[in-house]
């Protein structure tokens, strides 16, 4: 039986991968919220040996992410953690490290929150937080084919949506997050990295 296979993320894995190779340099233990397929952990960790990459998802994504994990019998990946961002605790106390790419924008604004309600819990001081996606600026789209993605996500869920840079920022630093980079990318996407202070 094949495995599930997501177009998206063959597009932008060398490009995620040269800029997750200058952000995560120290021996880490990696949480990515939102393994989707698992092509990603299987890519990136088999390319960064120097990670242990815990995937994660909601429990309806377990078998289409082992399946990548039992094909790829990666030492350094591991079987994916239940991880709902709305759950009080999650199933993980602490990380060095969090990655999420295509998360944020086909969340709830609440879903939202709470992702980095967790993430501050659990990240270790120095520790990265590295996502992955299109934002906005001041409520401002940076291109014309993301104010039409916006339009496709609310049309599929009026909660969903491209999110404003400065809101997420806003989230972060509370949770004692303090904004570090943000890196263009292919197709008018970003990575925003925040540092756990």
């Amino acid at each position: 039986m094949d495995k599930p296979f997501a177009e998206s993320c063959e597009q932008n894995k060398e490009a995620i991968l040269s800029v997750l190779r200058e952000i995560f340099t120290q021996d880490a233990l990696l949480l990515e919220i939102g393994s989707g397929t698992g092509q990603h952990a299987v890519y990136f960790s088999r390319h960064l040996p120097h990670l242990t990459w815990q995937t994660s998802d909601l429990t309806d994504r377990h078998h289409a992410i082992g399946q990548w994990l039992d094909d790829a019998a990666l030492d350094n990946v591991l079987a994916p953690l239940a991880l709902d961002v709305s759950q009080a605790i999650w199933p993980i106390s602490q990380a060095d490290a969090i990655f999420s790419a295509n998360t944020l924008h086909i969340m709830s604004w609440h879903h939202v929150s709470r992702f980095f309600d967790g993430a501050g819990k659990i990240l270790q001081r120095g520790g990265k937080l590295a996502v992955y996606g299109p934002f906005n600026y001041h409520g401002n789209f940076s291109s014309d084919s993301n104010a039409r993605f916006d339009q496709w996500l609310k049309d599929r869920d009026p909660l969903s949506g491209i999110r404003d840079f400065e809101a997420l920022d806003a989230l972060a630093l509370p949770h004692g997050m303090r904004f570090d980079q943000d890196i263009e990318m292919p197709v008018n996407n970003r990575i925003l990295v925040w540092v756990k202070q």
